[in-house]
């Protein structure tokens, strides 16, 4: 369908000079509020308003209260120690962001010292990435450890510990198969229980006899699984934490080399003998942990008392569980080689890196946290009350961009093909942000969703004989033909005019208004990107419950791609005045470079969004952080 074009004219009571560009005003950033209990009455703006909660409410009432004022700081404690332990063989998730949030946040909140230990007492899997990605994970998250430990410094004291156990007739060297340890545990072969327990016959053998068979074992006399030692406990006690745990077991040749101490050891100490004894050596006031621990604190309360060492307060919260997605390594793993998702950090997946990369801000994830609330009930959340809490903080934290996922080209037929004019555009809603220019031509695009080729009365953008606001433009447009591609059908060109002034001398307002971005040589635009949108990587709630395997689950649609996005020429001050937001304490500054992700911005009725990390000089990538709007 087309129609002759009209003749060429000039904008209505507008000079025909082309304007020069003016020179981009940089947005400014929002100014940090003060805390709520400095400030005077209301928030002056919405981006005070946003930080007006209070980020440690978690701390100041309910269970971390409580276990604050059951050992507060006294004669007794001089300052709160606490550490987050994480196992340096994978990635950390989202569930550990609340771990990361309760043992720092409580350290900080009291004025003591959080120290990142790594727990590495099983070498297998065991690799460098970890222990840096761990790392930079607690920084990116707002966090400074007072010290980085792992449990490795206290192998050589662990060991003398060990032998201490077995002098004090706490712990015995035992031969048992596997088969035989679970019979005495009043286990069934099947796992079921409910038998009588009994103990070990290596139970009494005499200290000396175990001292020696430990000290066999260190020096590689036995293979895995034929000697370990177990802890003398109360196997007439109901908790199966009691009921002689392994202290050291013995690794394979090929299981055994540690990553920091090499070929040293054969034999290495379990958690529940190294855990509590780490705590100890460093000091830590309160040992917080979540409650899958809480049956374990009777023997490690039971280990510091036998050996007589400090003994640390260990309390349990609920720990964080977020559905429609999985957590665990070995299905992540299986994603990832399969093809299912780029790598560990694909923005479909929570790991902590993924978030990052998908562009979530770190204060975001923090108030998340705290929100929730800590308590002991273990925690199941959508993924879309995140989003939510991620959306709000976004809403006035960043700036407002224009951009056109999938481009329709409409031609302004009665603007000279040289016509270029400045149109000033704010950064969002709240004047600091600041303005910036960009270019109107003959020229425009729109999303192809913002035409139709037929009217209805509940359609308000572009249509033949309608017209529509272009945001921020001085004349709405009127469409008057388009132009299809004869193969496909589908439209490729919509012609329009400028709408004319009435008799009053006014233009009528229209009922809508679309976002747009101007073809522009001369000005850089259009900059064009490939968009990444990603949703829901499962399709259900629960992946893992799939009769046939949570890989059955995999949403089809998990993401979808934009090759031909098209960014209005703002975008360069929102680059060059990253890291946005500001807020949240995260280091993203990498010498003279900004990671990509801390270029965010919303795209004016269609998400917020970030850089990918394979942006590249001759390619843009952007990734949608979340929609504007939350799903259903």
């Amino acid at each position: 369908m087309s129609e002759p074009a009209p003749e060429t004219a000039t904008l209505p009571e507008r000079p025909k000079k082309v304007k020069e560009p003016k020179k981009p005003k940089p947005p400014k950033q929002p100014k940090a509020p003060k805390p709520k209990n400095e400030q005077q009455g209301k928030p002056k703006s919405k981006a005070a308003a946003a930080f007006a909660h209070d980020p440690d409410s978690m701390f100041k009432v309910g269970f971390l209260s409580d276990v604050y004022e059951e050992k507060p700081v006294s004669d007794t404690v001089q300052k709160i120690v606490t550490r987050f332990p994480p196992e340096p063989n994978g990635f950390l998730h989202i569930g550990h962001s609340k771990a990361i949030a309760v043992n720092f946040g409580f350290a900080r909140y009291h004025k003591g010292d959080c120290f990142l230990r790594f727990d590495d007492t099983n070498p297998q899997g065991e690799e460098a990435k970890y222990f840096i990605a761990i790392e930079e994970i607690v920084r990116w998250l707002g966090f400074s450890p007072v010290r980085i430990t792992n449990a490795s410094d206290n192998f050589d004291r662990l060991y003398e510990l060990a032998e201490d156990l077995i002098q004090r007739d706490g712990a015995y060297v035992c031969h048992c198969t596997k088969a035989e340890i679970k019979a005495q545990r009043g286990e069934s072969a099947e796992g079921t229980r409910g038998q009588a327990r009994y103990a070990c016959t290596h139970r009494s053998r005499p200290i000396d006899e175990s001292l020696q068979e430990f000290r066999a074992m260190r020096d590689g006399k036995y293979k895995p699984g034929e000697a370990a030692l177990r802890m003398k406990q109360d196997l007439e006690d109901p908790n199966p934490q009691m009921w002689d745990l392994f202290a050291y077991r013995i690794l394979g040749e090929e299981e055994s080399h540690h990553f920091r101490t090499g070929d040293k050891w054969k034999i290495y100490p379990t958690y529940d003998f190294a855990h509590c004894l780490c705590d100890s050596a460093e000091g830590i006031t309160h040992s917080l942990c979540t409650t899958e621990f809480e049956l374990s604190r009777v023997s490690y309360e039971w280990l510091c008392d036998k050996l007589e060492i400090y003994k640390p307060m260990q309390r349990e919260y609920g720990r964080l569980n977020v559905s429609g997605t999985v957590l665990s390594k070995r299905k992540i793993v299986q994603l990832v080689k399969e093809g299912h998702v780029r790598d560990w950090d694909d923005p479909r997946l929570y790991t902590l890196i993924a978030l990052r990369r998908r562009g979530i801000p770190p204060r975001a994830i923090l108030n998340f946290v705290n929100e929730l609330g800590v308590t002991k009930a273990k925690t199941n959340i959508q993924v879309t009350r995140l989003e939510q809490t991620v959306r709000r903080y976004l809403e006035v934290t960043v700036p407002r961009l224009m951009v056109v996922l999938e481009p329709l080209k409409v031609v302004i037929d009665e603007l000279p093909d040289d016509h270029v004019e400045m149109v000033d555009l704010p950064f969002g809603k709240d004047e600091s942000f600041g303005t910036h220019t960009v270019p109107l031509s003959k020229t425009v695009y729109i999303e192809r969703s913002d035409f139709r080729e037929e009217d209805s009365p509940d359609y308000f953008r572009l249509a033949p004989g309608k017209s529509v606001g272009l945001f921020r433009a001085p004349y709405p447009i009127i469409a008057t033909s388009y132009d299809k591609d004869p193969e496909t059908g589908a439209v490729i060109c919509v012609h329009a005019k400028l709408e004319k002034p009435g008799e009053d001398g006014k233009i009528k307002r229209p009922k809508a208004f679309v976002h747009w971005v101007a073809e522009a040589p001369a000005q850089g635009s259009p900059l064009r990107a490939e968009v990444r949108v990603s949703n829901q990587l499962f399709k259900s709630d629960d992946p893992s419950a799939h009769p046939q395997g949570f890989l059955a689950d995999i949403n089809p649609d998990s993401e979808e791609i934009y090759p031909d996005a098209m960014v209005e020429t703002g975008f360069k001050d929102i680059r060059a005045s990253a890291p946005w937001p500001k807020e949240g304490g995260e280091k993203e500054q990498t010498g003279d470079s900004v990671r990509p992700e801390t270029v965010r911005f919303q795209a004016m009725r269609v998400g917020y969004f970030t850089v990918d990390r394979e942006t590249t000089d001759d390619k843009l990538i952007l990734n949608r952080i979340v929609s504007l709007k939350s799903s259903a």
